[in-house]
């Protein structure tokens, strides 16, 4: 709980309180926390050129494949910034382009053989740690906080479209 006090003074007390709580840093040390413990389960399965961060572009990626723009707006980037990426992956062996048949100007990104096995194994880490969640707070109280999440993001990006 936090307590207020004079407005006009800083307290570290008071500081250190809110710091402890504040859900912006608590899910950045749960996200450090498990991309510590997810990538080098996955370097060590062969994945040694892979970086946790490109999840936020191969998971967007659907079986019918997905533009560079489509898939830039979902992963919040520039479209600039997504060809660098796309040509990263590509070159990786994690997913392949096609040109659009609706679009001669643009490709559609598929994830290749590689790209689905990297998600087979990322799925094995991640309940590893999944596990690892249950063992210090519950199977059922970790339930809770991925329900609790779920309908917090999906509803917070219902009313953002």
């Amino acid at each position: 709980m936090f307590v207020e006090t004079d407005k006009d003074s800083f307290d570290f007390n008071q500081y250190r309180t809110f710091r402890e709580r504040s859900i912006g840093r608590i899910l950045w040390r749960l996200k450090r926390y498990t991309s510590n413990f997810i990538e080098p389960r996955l370097h060590a399965l062969g994945y040694t050129d892979f970086k946790m961060s490109y999840l936020m572009f191969l998971a967007n990626i659907e079986e019918s494949g997905i533009t560079n723009n489509e898939l830039a707006k979902r992963a919040c980037v520039t479209k600039q910034m997504m060809s660098k990426i796309v040509g990263l992956l590509e070159t990786a062996g994690y997913i392949y382009t096609e040109k659009n048949p609706n679009d001669s100007r643009s490709s559609i990104i598929f994830l290749n053989e590689r790209g689905k096995e990297l998600f087979v194994s990322l799925k094995a880490c991640m309940q590893e740690a999944r596990e690892k969640f249950d063992l210090v707070v519950g199977h059922e109280r970790m339930e809770q906080v991925i329900d609790t999440m779920v309908e917090l993001v999906n509803k917070l990006e219902s009313e953002e479209q």
